[in-house]
């Protein structure tokens, strides 16, 4: 189906993407492509669908793929039809039905008499009731938009389809019927998502990473067993590695030290014996000579060894260099911190939940916030904020300090520096060097501190504000996490789960990406459905 041969792509400005790929895909295998931000991902998909020429390699493709693409707003001036590429088939069906039998519409057509019919059954299948194909997409949900490219692949019905990315902005319903079309369909295809949870539905996952593609026989799941094998090996390798270099510093030492001897004592007994002064000259130098010769050796051993420690520590996961040391929460735990007693909001007349709803929040709590698209998730968060008051039902809250972050990591200050935002927190007066050093934990190098927070991506936000948290005094009493994986890919998923679960406050959550949920330890449910 797919033949990739020595691929490479080079930025404009010449910098290497990747390079050297070899990789094939048979006909109706399912591919989950995973890979760092960065790593060029969403590029190799572009080339693999023809959107981008590779600057060298060879790629053969049996059928051009039907690509879905991240959906960030570019398709908003096209109507559904367009973006579909189906509107001149279905202007040429309406006119020969209106009686314009001309040779052209009939070429347009191309006997494809059903289309009308596939479209209304596709978009029925993804729940995208009484859209008009005229419609702009401008005036459709981040979900909604994808589900209309998704709905493209039951129209066109390809033997050879793309995904980039395809459960974000997709509620928990639409999630479901994503995953069901994954699993039943027989077609060849590519995926590339951070959805943990559809990633275990393909059998193939394809690594991009610096040093090429590496291919694991099996789901997520198994990828992530066997990188937890090569890590267990990495370290072992480490540790022997450190314990050779202290092994061969010792030696070098010791040699050393006992030729000074032997020298020290070869002297004295020349000096005894009356050596004359030429002879005792030549002698230094043959012994200092022999000393460079031997310090040489070792020196060339000790320093092969430390570049081979150097290549090891670099290879160690990012995630497995950062330590977050969260304060303690000012509140002890189990102290009721909020309580809602048959609270609901009004939009003018009309109530937001059917039944008003009853709940408290304890200190040290880890709740999920569920609920389709439209359910009111986002004004239960602004009356748990205080920022809304509620329409019915009384609301008790203890002073706490509440820290909210949505998806976009707003937090961020985007007219600061990256160094700038952490010092904005700093209210535990940490002194420069202590910053710096901080940002190097949290892999913002000292090149990156006087980068300019607008230019970072959503995983370096996410890191940045959890830096920023880090430095504070105490640490916040809530948190509230708002779709807060929408944006990152795995590694940094992980570097936020590692995060959440070491922070001991009171956590909610809300998020349709269920394997991040049950990593941070969620004990119950508002659902708002």
């Amino acid at each position: 189906m797919l033949s990739i041969q020595e691929l490479s792509y080079l930025h404009p400005n010449k910098d290497v993407l990747f390079q050297h790929l070899n990789f094939t895909i048979n006909t109706s295998t399912k591919i989950a492509l995973i890979g760092n931000n960065g790593s060029g991902k969403s590029t190799l998909l572009k080339i693999i669908s023809g959107e981008l020429i590779p600057s060298s390699g060879t790629l053969k493709v049996e059928n051009p793929p039907y690509y879905v693409p991240q959906i960030f707003g570019q398709f908003n001036h096209l109507t559904i039809a367009q973006a579909l590429k189906i509107e001149d088939k279905l202007n040429a069906l309406s006119q020969i039905l209106n009686g314009d039998i001309s040779e052209e519409n009939y070429a347009i057509l191309n006997d494809d008499w059903t289309i009308e019919e596939r479209c209304k059954e596709a978009l029925e299948y993804w729940q995208l009731f009484d859209l008009d194909l005229s419609q702009k997409l401008f005036s459709l949900s981040g979900g909604q938009k994808t589900k209309v490219f998704l709905a493209g692949i039951l129209i066109h019905q390809p033997s050879f389809f793309i995904l980039d990315e395809p459960s974000n902005h997709m509620d928990s319903t639409g999630r479901k019927l994503l995953y069901n079309f994954i699993e039943k369909s027989k077609s060849t295809m590519i995926v590339v998502s951070h959805d943990r949870k559809l990633l275990n539905l393909i059998d193939t996952t394809y690594e991009l990473s610096p040093s090429g593609i590496s291919i694991y026989g099996g789901n997520y799941d198994f990828y992530k067993s066997q990188k937890e094998i090569e890590k267990n090996a990495l370290n072992s390798s480490i540790q022997n590695t450190e314990k050779a270099l202290r092994k061969a510093k010792d030696k070098e030492r010791e040699t050393r030290e006992r030729k000074e001897k032997v020298d020290a004592r070869g002297k004295k007994k020349n000096i005894k014996s009356g050596v004359p002064k030429v002879m005792m000259n030549k002698m230094k130098n043959d012994a200092e000579n022999s000393s460079s010769k031997l310090n040489g050796v070792h020196q060339e051993k000790i320093g092969g060894i430390s570049k081979d420690l150097h290549t090891l520590r670099n290879a160690v996961s990012s995630i497995d260099k950062m330590k977050f040391g969260f304060n303690q929460s000012s509140l002890h735990k189990g102290k009721v911190i909020f309580m809602a007693s048959t609270i609901n909001f009004k939009y003018t007349d009309r109530s937001l939940w059917k039944n008003p709803l009853s709940f408290e929040i304890n200190s040290g709590d880890r709740i999920a916030i569920k609920g389709n698209n439209g359910t009111g998730k986002t004004t239960l968060i602004k009356l748990i904020l205080g920022s809304l008051a509620t329409s019915i039902g009384t609301i008790k809250q203890t002073q706490n300090n509440a820290v909210y972050i949505d998806q976009d990591y707003s937090l961020i200050d985007t007219t600061l520096t990256v160094y700038e935002q952490v010092q904005k927190h700093n209210s535990s007066a940490l002194l420069e060097h202590e910053i710096k050093i901080r940002l190097n934990r949290f892999l913002f190098p000292k090149e990156e501190w006087d980068k300019p927070c607008s230019a970072l991506s959503g995983g370096e936000r996410m890191r940045l504000m959890l830096c920023s948290l880090t430095v504070n005094t105490t640490a916040p009493d809530i948190i509230i996490l708002d779709e807060p994986t929408n944006n990152l890919d795995i590694q940094n998923i992980e570097i936020l789960t590692a995060a959440i679960l070491e922070y001991q406050g009171t956590l909610l959550v809300v998020s349709h990406d269920t394997s991040f949920l049950e990593k941070i330890n969620i004990e119950r449910t508002i659902d708002l459905n």
